[in-house]
């Protein structure tokens, strides 16, 4: 089925930017990322339009992005911050690059992908340096927030994928569990794994919040420490995988 990249970045009845997202959640994904980066250069898969990847610069002088949207990487692209950045546009599936990677990096990218074992496969066998590190991350499917919509209807089981996700490209939505199968299926191994940030309210609720002086740094560094303990409530999971 053909896939329109552009048109699935397109806000719907559910929105496609949360200032959570890219202000908390990218914050903490560093802090729980960075520990597990080794020397050498980094891949990163699904880029948008450079968030995550202005962070990435800070830890890796060579970075190459992979990203299928036009309209995403265009933006990335006249980001100055990340001037040099290697931007290629392409669907995963058609990527030939021509070296290996000490670490690639895929956050909230996978569920949006058709065909995600053969990804990790080619990330494994192709992309993967053979002393590489891999992580990913993906939405949580029991995070509280997507357990009480739930209960209040407005989901039908905490794994479904709703009709505003879909049009967003979403394929799947993960549990620890799954996503653990998926890559022991392709062949990983799995050194680390967790969660990132205890959370009970919507995006579009943190969204509200932190324009008010309710919640302080001290509470989102809470949240993020609780997760550790509880990484089946949180609103990431991710892998660490060799």
């Amino acid at each position: 089925m053909s896939r329109d990249y552009n048109a699935e970045i397109i806000n719907n009845e559910r929105k496609y930017f949360y200032g959570f997202d890219f202000d908390v959640m990218h914050k903490y994904m560093m802090i729980a990322f960075k520990e597990h980066f080794k020397p050498g250069i980094a891949l990163e898969l699904g880029c948008f339009q450079g968030a995550f990847s202005e962070r990435l610069v800070d830890f890796f002088d060579d970075l190459t992005c992979i990203e299928a949207s036009s309209d995403a990487l265009g933006i990335a692209r006249q980001n100055k911050k990340l001037a040099k950045v290697k931007f290629i546009e392409s669907m995963f599936e058609d990527a030939a690059l021509k070296q290996k990677y000490e670490n690639i990096i895929l956050t909230h990218v996978l569920e949006h992908i058709d065909d995600r074992i053969a990804l990790l496969k080619k990330v494994r066998e192709e992309w993967l340096a053979n002393d590489g590190t891999f992580i990913v991350a993906c939405p949580n499917a029991y995070a509280p927030s997507r357990q009480i919509a739930v209960h209040m209807g407005l989901i039908g089981h905490p794994e479904a994928v709703t009709p505003a996700e879909e049009a967003h490209g979403h394929r799947v939505t993960y549990s620890l569990e799954t996503l653990k199968q998926d890559l022991l299926e392709s062949g990983f191994s799995i050194k680390h794994y967790s969660g990132i940030f205890f959370k009970a309210l919507a995006n579009f609720q943190w969204d509200r919040l932190l324009q008010t002086d309710i919640v302080t740094d001290e509470y989102l560094d809470g949240c993020y420490e609780l997760g550790k303990k509880y990484p089946d409530l949180c609103s990431s999971i991710y892998f660490v995988c060799n």
